[in-house]
C-alpha cells in the first residue's frame, strides 16, 4: 500500500512537470492548446501567470486575443494595462506608445491614466538615440513630457519628467556644440567656416542660456571672430579686431571666475597689441 501511495505521488509530480515549463514559474508549456480555447475566463488567468512571470512574449499574444473579444468587459481595462506594458517590456515602442496613449483615451478617469500618460512619453525617450543621430524622439520627448507635468502636476512622476527633458536638452545641446565646432575646425579649408561658427556659437549660448558651458562657446566665438579678423581686407581688419575685444570684455563680465578667462585674455592682447600697431602705422601715413 506504501508502495502504490508512493507511486501515485511520482505520477502526479510528472503529470505537473509535463503541464508547466520547466522554468518552474507555474507557468504551463502546452501554449498552443491555451491559444486555441475559446474558454476566455481561463485564458485570461493564463494571460495573468505568464505576465507575472514577465513571460511578456506569451503574455501578448494571449492579451492580443483577449483584448479584441473582451471589450467592454470589467477585465477590459487591466488587459489593455498590461497588454501595453507587454509591448514596452518587449521593447517595442512603438506600439507600446499607442497602446499607452489609447488607454488614457478609453479610460481618461482611470487611476492609472497619469501612469499610462508618463510612459507615453517615456517610450519616446526609449527610442532617443545617441546624440549623433536625429533626435526627433528626443524633441517629442520633451513635449511629451513637458505636456505631461501640465496635466499631472501633482503627479509622483513629476520630478522623473523633468529629469528626463534635462537629459533630452543636455543631448540636443551636445549635438549642436559638435556641429557648430565642425565649422571651427573646418577653418583650414575656408575662411568663411569661421564666421560659421562665430554664429552657431552665438544661437546655441542664445538657445541654452543656462548652460555650464556657456564660457567654452564665448571662448570659441573670441577665437572664431579673431581668425576672421587677422585673415581680413585691411579696411575690415580693424572694426572685426574691435569686434573681438568687445566678446572678450563681454566674456570677463559674465564668466569671471571661468577657468578660461585666461586664455580668454590672451586674444584680448592679441587683439589689442593688432589695433595699437595698426593705428600706429595709420597716424605714420598721415602724418
Amino acid at each position: 500500500m506504501k508502495q502504490s501511495f508512493l507511486v501515485l505521488i511520482i505520477f502526479t509530480a510528472v503529470s505537473s512537470c509535463s503541464y508547466f515549463k520547466a522554468s518552474n514559474k507555474g507557468v504551463p508549456n502546452n501554449f498552443n492548446k491555451i491559444m486555441k480555447s475559446t474558454d476566455y475566463t481561463f485564458k485570461l488567468q493564463m494571460a495573468e501567470k505568464y505576465y507575472l512571470n514577465k513571460d511578456y512574449n506569451h503574455a501578448q499574444m494571449l492579451y492580443d486575443d483577449l483584448y479584441r473579444v473582451m471589450k467592454g468587459s470589467e477585465h477590459f481595462e487591466d488587459i489593455w494595462y498590461k497588454y501595453a506594458y507587454c509591448a514596452y517590456y518587449l521593447k517595442d515602442y512603438i506600439n507600446a506608445e499607442n497602446l499607452f496613449k489609447g488607454f488614457v483615451e478609453a479610460f481618461p478617469n482611470s487611476p492609472k491614466s497619469d501612469e499610462m500618460d508618463y510612459m507615453r512619453a517615456y517610450c519616446f525617450w526609449m527610442q532617443s538615440p545617441k546624440y549623433q543621430l536625429d533626435q526627433t524622439n528626443t524633441t517629442k520627448t520633451i513635449g511629451f513630457m513637458q505636456a505631461f507635468i501640465a496635466q499631472h502636476p501633482n503627479s509622483d512622476k513629476v520630478k522623473e519628467a523633468n529629469v528626463i527633458i534635462d537629459k533630452c536638452r543636455a543631448k540636443l545641446e551636445e549635438k549642436d556644440f559638435e556641429a557648430a565646432k565642425l565649422y571651427f575646425n573646418l577653418r583650414e579649408t575656408n575662411l568663411a567656416y569661421l564666421k560659421a561658427a562665430s554664429l552657431t556659437f552665438n544661437t546655441l549660448m542664445n538657445t541654452y542660456p543656462d548652460s555650464q558651458f556657456s564660457d567654452e562657446y564665448k571662448l570659441y566665438i573670441i577665437k572664431s571672430d579673431y581668425l576672421y579678423a587677422i585673415q581680413s581686407m585691411e579696411e575690415k581688419k580693424k572694426t572685426r579686431l574691435e569686434q573681438v575685444v568687445t566678446d572678450c570684455n563681454d566674456f570677463n563680465d559674465r564668466f569671471p571666475e571661468s577657468k578660461l578667462k585666461k586664455e580668454a585674455q590672451s586674444y584680448l592682447d592679441l587683439a589689442n597689441t593688432t589695433l595699437k600697431k595698426m593705428n600706429n602705422e595709420q597716424t605714420k601715413k598721415t602724418g
